[in-house]
């Protein structure tokens, strides 16, 4: 049996999460896109290359991550990777809804990448096309075949809600059958569409599963999971009494860039525009206050100052009002390591 460990913020590295477009052929029903907040622009090669030079004093140590919308509408994709690598990142993930357009699985090699990671929310073809789109189910997992025939590491990401949860017991077998390599299990968050729709006159109940369903699944099935060789990764979300709360945006480096130059430290506050970063003449500068960084030095019962703000249904208090548990920084992940 395989054990689980929490992960610590590093110190000693970067994730890059670069958003070089926000278009997208699938509507999924959670996207966490704002165009209004986020852009619509489509970055052109020359601002990308410009944007990874602002990250690249500390590339060998930053992890960077292609997004989008989905990034492999993007033409100059392939370049864009290319020109990450020889400025030396650390590693380079693509992440993709499985269309792989334009070909990219022949424009680029498996030493250029290290991984692609695929988005799948059912494991089933009628609860994923429910989610992400008809035909989207079959199209995922036919790229994830052609990728691991090209000799590409792969991942999944499997993103949980009231939705899909009753799924995740079937995924084991299925993540096999596919070799992938690595699991990410995501918690919902209430952002982009999401919001959209809890925020409407009449709202639809929240997509987001209660503490009690997180714990009874998703550490049991990660672990077995595990047991298959596969690593798998998953969000604390909740902290064990006695826990200390510490928020990513204070000790870790972690930027969520959007192509309309604007860089956050939290994926909580994207809907928002409070970020602490922007680029200006394609040069990296602080935003104007109050940002997300006077966020990050509140300190609050509830443990994480943004959930509290966005998505307090999430937390649970007793007859006094006192919170019953803390609500981790959504960035501090249980983390399995697959062993055969």
């Amino acid at each position: 049996m395989t054990g689980s460990q929490t992960v610590a913020f590093s110190k000693n590295s970067t994730n890059l999460f670069f958003h070089i477009l926000t278009k997208c052929n699938l509507a999924c029903r959670h996207c966490y896109i704002n165009p209004t907040q986020h852009g619509k622009d489509r970055l052109p090669l020359s601002t990308i290359k410009a944007w990874l030079g602002a990250f690249s004093k500390n590339s060998r140590s930053t992890n960077l991550i292609f997004l989008g919308g989905e990034p492999s509408l993007h033409p100059d994709l392939a370049a864009a990777v290319k020109y990450a690598g020889e400025r030396g990142f650390g590693s380079i993930t693509i992440d993709t809804n499985g269309y792989l357009f334009g070909d990219i699985l022949s424009k680029i090699t498996p030493k250029e990448v290290d991984y692609f990671s695929f988005s799948l929310d059912g494991a089933t073809r009628e609860t994923n096309d429910g989610l992400r789109g008809q035909g989207s189910y079959d199209t995922c997992l036919d790229g994830i075949r052609r990728a691991v025939r090209h000799g590409f590491k792969t991942s999944l990401i499997y993103t949980v809600s009231t939705d899909n949860i009753h799924e995740l017991e079937m995924m084991p077998p299925l993540l096999e059958n596919l070799k992938i390599n690595r699991f990410f299990i995501q918690v919902i968050g209430l952002r982009g569409k999401a919001a959209l729709e809890i925020n409407e006159s009449e709202p639809v109940a929240s997509p987001q599963v209660t503490r009690s369903q997180w714990l009874d699944t998703v550490p049991g099935i990660a672990r077995l999971i595990a047991d298959r060789g596969i690593a798998v990764t998953y969000p604390k979300v909740f902290l064990e009494p006695g826990e200390m709360f510490e928020c990513a945006g204070k000790v870790a480096d972690n930027y969520f860039v959007f192509p309309n130059g604007r860089v956050y430290r939290c994926p909580l506050c994207e809907d928002f525009p409070i970020h602490s970063l922007c680029f200006q003449e394609d040069h990296l500068v602080p935003a104007a206050r109050l940002n997300e960084q006077d966020f990050f030095e509140l300190d609050i019962p509830e443990g994480c100052v943004m959930n509290k703000l966005i998505q307090p249904r999430n937390i649970d208090y007793d007859e006094k009002g006192v919170p019953e548990y803390k609500i981790a920084c959504c960035l501090l992940k249980e983390e399995i390591n697959g062993a055969r």
